[in-house]
């Protein structure tokens, strides 16, 4: 019998329930946990096999009839805003994002529990507790940062930050090759904002900035109404059975 080393990853396979975004359906999940000194290496490769980071476990899709579940990542480099980008660009001119240590705030948490009980009140993070906020947080074994979105302030420019009112936050794990947008939330009153656009296009900046190829979205749901806004922004990559596969 063939033994595994010790640090080689573990996998495992969850039980099918109901499928969050198409009715009908029924999800299975393939994860395995992120803790060690290889947290980070494995975490990249794992990413750009098409899973995801939540807290200290990477997970993929493994549903046994559906294949409408396809991770997407934007083209950095290549990418060109559409005028309606640009538009939305103008509209959040007067916010910094400041990006600092996976460490959480009651006031993040007073923004998020905002931004689920208006867009996501059914959701299966409907109840998350503040202690569930700081591990979603916390719980990081990767290069994580906590990305706050403010209004500029007049020493903004002198210290890097913004000030007054937070608007928008993202969870972002900093990758060899890009940036994965873990999750991300902000003010649901503020609709004429598009300040969920916003940051993915601020993500898009910050890649070019530090010369990293890549802004990976997580999965884009075929047939999803909900996850409709992540193929806007092109060119980007699909991963299919023969790899990644450009989209224009």
């Amino acid at each position: 019998m063939t033994q595994q080393p010790a640090q080689s990853p573990q996998f495992f396979l969850t039980a099918p329930s109901p499928c969050p975004y198409l009715e009908g359906q029924f999800e299975r999940k393939v994860f395995t946990h992120l803790v060690g000194d290889k947290a980070p290496e494995l975490n990249d490769l794992l990413t750009q096999g098409g899973f995801r980071r939540s807290q200290n476990i990477a997970y993929r899709p493994a549903c046994e009839t559906c294949r409408a579940c396809v991770s997407v990542r934007i083209l950095a480099q290549e990418f060109q805003p559409t005028k309606n980008m640009k538009r939305i660009l103008r509209q959040n001119a007067d916010l910094i994002g400041t990006a600092q240590a996976a460490e959480p705030s009651t006031e993040q948490y007073t923004l998020f529990r905002s931004y689920l009980d208006a867009r996501h009140k059914k959701g299966g993070m409907s109840d998350m507790t503040v202690l569930d906020y700081a591990m979603m947080v916390e719980d990081t074994h990767v290069g994580t940062q906590v990305i706050e979105y403010r209004r500029r302030g007049p020493d903004s420019f002198i210290t890097g930050k913004g000030e007054g009112e937070l608007m928008a936050v993202a969870l972002t794990d900093l990758m060899g090759d890009g940036l994965s947008m873990v999750y991300s939330f902000f003010n649901p009153a503020l609709t004429e904002r598009s300040l969920g656009t916003f940051m993915i296009l601020d993500h898009i900046n910050r890649a070019v900035a530090a010369g990293l190829p890549h802004v990976y979205l997580g999965y884009w749901v075929n047939g999803s109404r909900k996850m409709a806004y992540k193929v806007r922004f092109k060119p980007q990559e699909h991963l299919g059975p023969q790899g990644w596969e450009r989209v224009d």
